[in-house]
């Protein structure tokens, strides 16, 4: 049987609408790859309360969770464990955003999503944002 793995993920969408991507750091599984900032929801969480808890640890910024909209889920199957992640929109915090985890971080365009190497449980969710910041 193959270990659940439960994660949340969050598109910090700006003026522009940009969204933040996250490049994991040397050392950490998938070094290189960029992803949504995020990570594993702890036991008795909800997914958006661990998003608000992430953001902050991650990159030092305070979000509402009343301000946290589900966008799309990836559900991803690894070779150890299978990957379940719900995707946010953020477009509203406080403080900037910054690298806390010595990660790299980059705005980029919903266009560009696709030039940026990533999990192979992002790609799909590159997509789905296409698209739904075109709405």
């Amino acid at each position: 049987m193959t270990k659940l793995v439960l994660v949340v993920a969050a598109a910090l969408i700006d003026e522009k609408q940009r969204v933040l991507l996250a490049q994991r750091p040397e050392g950490k599984s998938m070094a290189g790859l960029w992803e949504f900032p995020g990570g594993k929801i702890e036991p008795g969480e909800s997914p958006e309360s661990a998003l608000v808890r992430e953001l902050n640890e991650e990159l030092g910024i305070m979000v509402n969770a009343n301000a946290i909209k589900p966008i799309t889920f990836a559900s991803h199957t690894y070779k150890t464990f299978h990957l379940l992640m719900p995707l946010f929109h953020v477009s509203e915090w406080e403080g900037s955003p910054e690298p806390a985890e010595g990660q790299q971080l980059q705005w980029v365009s919903a266009a560009a999503l696709h030039t940026y190497p990533a999990p192979q449980a992002d790609i799909p969710l590159f997509d789905v944002l296409v698209r739904y910041l075109k709405d």
